[in-house]
């Protein structure tokens, strides 16, 4: 059976999706790459995170919006 990597739990995070053992939420890994930091520099931080668990993450928050519909934003002017 497959590991389950990205577990939620009212009592933990407010429920916010999490690495199963850790209170590291998905959120925050999405923060940290789309602030530039790369899987190493997350890995580096958390040493007690894997690749695999931060692949994870991603492969959550893509069915997560596979599964949302989409609006298009608006263009506005500065």
């Amino acid at each position: 059976m497959p590991r389950q990597w990205i577990v939620s739990n009212p009592k933990v995070m407010m429920g916010k999706p999490v690495i199963a053992g850790t209170r590291i939420t998905v959120e925050l890994i999405l923060e940290k790459l789309a602030a530039g930091e790369s899987i190493e520099d997350i890995l580096e931080a958390h040493p007690h995170l894997t690749r695999d668990a931060i692949l994870a993450a991603l492969a959550f928050a893509r069915d997560a919006l596979r599964a949302d519909v989409v609006y298009p934003l608006s263009e506005t002017t500065p």
